[in-house]
């Protein structure tokens, strides 16, 4: 058992057991809900415009407020939405549902109630698959996970605690409240308790959040921009001994807004609840809040059960009843499902499962698309779009496609690679120029005087004179050792000022020596 650094609490608050070691034990069991701002013109109730970033409480109004008198209204695209997404998730749809108050107290509450769906949700029983990596390095395996449930709300607003060192209230000299978000459409999607990953539990929790993101990507609901918290995680987690047919107490890690934290709260959850129940003590039901910057969790407030909020029907709005007709219309909407989208693309393209991995990593499976569509081949847009641009785009903290290279763009470059013009040494010469807005790729090459030199009497001029000042690398290579060509023809492309064929330059080197390529 090792200790980790936290605050004062409990003897065992913040002690934790060695990953591994808890799998001899205990069997973790998960439950994820996501919440996905949905990316309506409008609010879930009124007819606020919603818009991130916007000026505090310039995005309100009565019915949002929950002023005496003001009456919500439903934001049918909202509904619509929602239907989406279930069937997406191969749910159920609800022929009949209504909409309840969940009633608690909180700042930004302004209602004091949370207008939710409780017994009667609007999609039920579905399921996803999502793929990890085999253990074994080759292909993938397909996790099922089962939806409980996708069901509408509204989002809350934002308290901003100032002073103190966390953020959080305590310690804080005062709290700010934006009503901004308070009302906007969210849906709620709640798993079955996940059993039987074992030790890649953490991985199939970051899995599944990805795929969600990804298939809300895919059908166009929400940006579900983690960072900005449209789209976040909300990780149960509790431990049964092994054998055992009963589950553990559970804790809820709240608000986690990116994939990495996904997999480490989870992990550290995990190894914390083992710790405690080691020990001889019990788990807390309660929520916690995650901290990105030391890798634990800590308290939040104990866990409300349903019961403890009064649920009761929404009096002042009418049920939901989405006609079956209405249904199938919505379903014809649906979008290829990523996953298949992604397995069709990576036949199409020829990649290996690695080189797939790396695309979907760089968050590029869209613009290749776009590019190879554009004229590339699969082979040079993944090149650009998941190396070069990707690590340009890490670097500065965008996207890749927030740099101001176009697929056309790539495009283009790939053809002037393939005709002739440049060699890849120029080409990134010629990306960095987009990049800085100096034009088109062509219009950067004309700028820069970038071409190769297609003279190979100036080419042969520059291989014999770097063969005859490396007389030791000419002897190697004459000896057999023909990889030791690459020094030679690294000299060349400096006489040359870059301006060179490599592969024509290596034909010159290895002719003029008489040594088969």
């Amino acid at each position: 058992m090792t200790a980790t650094t936290g605050g004062s609490a409990a003897a065992t608050e913040f002690l934790t057991v060695p990953f591994d070691e808890v799998l001899t034990r205990y069997e973790p069991v998960m439950g994820l809900e996501v919440h996905v701002e949905l990316s309506t013109a409008t609010k879930m109730f009124c007819g606020c415009a919603q818009s991130f970033g916007a000026e505090p409480n310039t995005r309100t109004c009565p019915v949002c407020l929950g002023l005496p008198g003001a009456l919500p209204v439903v934001n049918a695209t909202a509904v619509e939405s929602a239907i989406r997404i279930g069937l997406a998730l191969n749910c159920q749809i609800a022929q009949w549902c209504r909409f309840a108050r969940k009633n608690y107290f909180y700042p930004d509450m302004p209602k004091n109630f949370q207008t939710s769906q409780y017994d009667e949700p609007i999609a039920f029983n579905g399921y996803m698959d999502v793929e990890i990596p085999a253990e074994d390095g080759e292909g993938v395996e397909t996790f099922r996970i089962e939806i409980e449930r996708a069901h509408m709300e509204e989002d809350t607003g934002k308290s901003t605690h100032v002073g103190g060192a966390t953020g959080r209230i305590h310690g804080a000299d005062y709290s700010v409240v934006d009503y901004n978000r308070a009302g906007i459409p969210l849906i709620e999607i709640v798993t079955k308790p996940i059993t039987g990953a074992g030790s890649r539990a953490p991985e199939v929790a970051k899995a599944y959040v990805s795929a969600l993101r990804d298939l809300m990507k895919a059908l166009d609901v929400s940006d579900v921009r983690m960072e900005q918290g449209s789209m976040r995680c909300d990780a149960n987690v509790s431990l049964m001994p092994i054998g055992a047919e009963v589950f553990g107490t559970r804790t809820e890690t709240k608000n986690v807004n990116s994939l990495r934290s996904v997999e480490r709260a989870v992990r550290y959850e995990i190894t914390r609840h083992a710790a405690i129940l080691d020990a001889g003590d019990k788990i807390v039901q309660e929520t916690r809040h995650w901290h990105e910057d030391t890798g634990i969790t800590t308290s939040g407030r104990p866990k409300s059960d349903a019961d403890d909020y009064r649920y009761f029907p929404e009096p002042d709005l009418v049920p939901v009843a989405p006609s079956r007709e209405d249904v199938e219309r919505l379903r014809a909407t649906l979008p290829e499902n990523p996953a298949v989208r992604r397995r069709r693309l990576q036949g199409d393209w020829g990649f290996t499962d690695l080189e797939m991995r790396d695309v979907v990593n760089a968050g590029a499976v869209d613009v290749i698309e776009e590019t190879v569509a554009a004229g590339a081949s699969p082979a040079a847009a993944r090149k650009w779009w998941s190396g070069d641009l990707a690590r340009r785009a890490n670097a500065q903290g965008v996207a890749v496609t927030e740099l101001g290279v176009t697929p056309a763009h790539i495009a283009e470059l790939d053809a002037l690679v393939s005709g002739g013009r440049l060699n890849d040494s120029m080409a990134r010469q010629v990306v960095e120029g987009v990049v800085a807005g100096e034009g088109t790729p062509t219009e950067v090459a004309d700028a820069r005087g970038l071409e190769l030199v297609q003279d190979d009497g100036a080419l042969q001029a520059a291989v014999d004179k770097v063969i005859e000042g490396n007389a030791g690398v000419v002897e190697k290579i004459r000896g057999g050792k023909v990889q030791a060509v690459g020094a030679l023809i690294g000299q060349v492309m400096k006489e040359m000022r870059g301006q060179a064929d490599a592969a024509r330059a290596r034909e010159l080197i290895l002719s003029t020596l008489g040594v088969e390529g």
